[in-house]
């Protein structure tokens, strides 16, 4: 490398995470304004009501629903263990897999799903090489379901924008064209598994292998039926005022919003996101009673629970 390419990788090396951070904090700032301008507008005693409206079956069902998201996500470690061949028994890893997924919500990936994984897994002997590929493998799973089921739902039936943004035919185009694009992806991926299924890979001194097509169908499968049951949870806190098809596109595109934001736990982003594309079909006190439904099933219950079972192999570990 000659003198004068070191110096603009270097810049490259540092503008680049700089870029990003900066970013999402615009689209935190941007989204954090449409919530509060929203929200000023919203009599909380009309929240409270909606709250108090959702009857316990309804709670009942969507907490199970709930938790059927995360233990779909904990079957993602499972699928991983079939991929490295480690020889931890499956229940043992779907407990580490839906617990690290709980902390990830709510404290971040780094904190969260790496730091928890990492601590759990080495405590049970895996090797560091073997935990960075089950974190690797789990991540691209879950943004392959992503690509599969919003590049449907998107060509197919993207999210109706508010009449007073303008343009709304011209967006739900762009949006059909992104999701073919988003589709594209995700095939793409399980054709490189059927056609270099098996192939070693090295990167960054790390070895690993092209998933098999049989495992390629089944992160697939799994994603999706995750990414599917966040969607439906959120419809039956909406009590089947929006259709499911479009509360699952809007929560598609609150989580690109949240992972550009770089926000903990998507806080307030999921908010905005809902409230802006919503709240002109729906009265906004029940978006936002819905919002706080979610945040309590989805993220807080899981969390307690989580932590529960974190600090119990904990204990079972020291003894």
């Amino acid at each position: 490398m000659s003198d004068r390419q070191a110096p603009r990788r270097w810049r490259w090396a540092w503008l680049k995470p700089c870029f990003g951070r900066g970013l999402g904090l615009l689209l935190a700032i941007a989204l954090m304004v449409v919530l509060a301008r929203q929200a000023g507008r919203i009599d909380g005693a009309a929240v409270g009501r909606a709250l108090a409206e959702m009857s316990p079956r309804l709670l009942l069902a969507a907490t199970a629903m709930a938790l059927a998201s995360h233990v779909l996500y904990g079957c993602l470690d499972i699928l991983g263990r079939r991929y490295t061949a480690h020889p931890l028994p499956s229940s043992l890893v779907l407990i580490i897999g839906t617990t690290s997924y709980a902390f990830n919500l709510c404290l971040g990936s780094v904190l969260g799903g790496m730091a928890c994984r990492a601590r759990l897994y080495t405590r049970l002997g895996l090797p560091v090489g073997c935990i960075a590929r089950i974190v690797t493998f789990s991540l691209v799973s879950n943004w392959l379901g992503y690509l599969l089921l919003a590049g449907t739902v998107f060509s197919l039936s993207p999210p109706e924008l508010p009449p007073a943004w303008g343009l709304p035919e011209l967006a739900r185009g762009g949006m059909r064209w992104l999701g073919l694009g988003l589709l594209g992806l995700g095939l793409l991926y399980i054709g490189l598994c059927a056609r270099h299924g098996g192939r070693t890979l090295v990167f960054r001194r790390q070895v690993g292998s092209v998933p098999r097509l049989g495992l390629a169908l089944a992160q697939a499968g799994v994603s999706v039926g995750h990414w599917a049951t966040m969607g439906a949870l959120l419809t039956l806190l909406f009590q089947g005022q929006v259709p499911y098809v479009q509360v699952l596109a809007v929560l598609l595109v609150a989580a690109v919003a949240g992972a550009i934001a770089h926000v903990p736990a998507g806080l307030g982003v999921l908010e905005a996101v809902f409230m802006a594309l919503l709240s002109h079909r729906v009265p906004a006190p029940t978006v936002l009673a819905a919002m706080v439904g979610y945040r309590l099933l989805f993220y807080l219950l899981p969390l307690g629970l989580g932590t529960a079972v974190f600090l119990r192999l904990e204990a079972r570990r020291a003894r």
